[in-house]
């Protein structure tokens, strides 16, 4: 037995979960097209702790998505997490993002490609076979109308997350399924978490960092011009 708690902040949804050896039995989520998590990931916690009455130092451990994903999400999430793991002393546990999100779906044959949004024609975005293990690594990529021809012209390639939507119009393939309304989630973390914690594979707390795969770049405002 072990009670894990899961926290996803990649994206905009804002989603934690409490899982006992790998099933999720309360969770809570928001996606409300905006980064909210700020103001809302501890109180989903404290909620979800009362709904299954469980206090936070009866919990084995703490999972976290490590990302890619949103800069600022990523960090909410990361130090929410090593924040609860120290105070606890409990052991954390990251999870790649990409490969949880794969979960989202089930398919027979074909791949997967899980993506996220990373801004104009750009996402983040992995290649997983149908028994959800990793084919392609991890890469920042700009799509265009040859985006993952190889992969489509062997079969269906499923395209989901928040990525995948805005490459509908410029993937065209007969092959490219798009599924709708799937984002990183902490339910689906809740097998992945508990394999690590039976692995005891986990994250020294004091130097972990989450995955941005790309440098974070601030754009400095255009200085206004003087008025006379």
């Amino acid at each position: 037995m072990a009670i894990i708690l899961n926290i996803e902040t990649s994206t905009k949804n804002c989603s934690v979960s409490i899982a006992d050896s790998g099933r999720v039995i309360a969770s809570k989520e928001l996606n409300n097209g905006n980064y909210s998590h700020a103001e809302v990931l501890h109180p989903f916690i404290a909620q979800i702790l009362e709904e299954v009455a469980i206090s936070k130092d009866k919990i084995d451990a703490i999972a976290v998505s490590k990302g890619p994903g949103s800069y600022t999400g990523l960090r909410i999430g990361v130090s929410a997490a090593k924040g609860l793991s120290f105070a606890l002393n409990k052991p954390l546990i990251s999870i790649d993002t990409l490969t949880s999100l794969s979960y989202a779906v089930s398919i027979n044959k074909g791949v997967i490609v899980p993506m996220l949004d990373a801004r104009r024609m750009e996402v983040y975005a992995a290649i997983f076979d149908k028994e959800h293990q990793k084919i392609r690594e991890i890469k920042a990529e700009i799509i265009d109308n040859t985006s993952f021809a190889e992969e489509l012209e062997r079969g269906e390639v499923y395209f989901l997350g928040d990525g995948a939507q805005k490459c509908k119009e410029t993937i065209t393939h007969k092959n490219a399924v798009f599924v709708d309304d799937k984002f990183p989630s902490s339910i689906e973390m809740a097998e992945l978490s508990y394999q690590k914690y039976n692995n005891n594979n986990f994250e020294d707390v004091a130097y972990f960092e989450p995955f941005y795969l790309k440098d974070f770049i601030v754009i400095p405002e255009k200085k206004k011009k003087p008025t006379f």
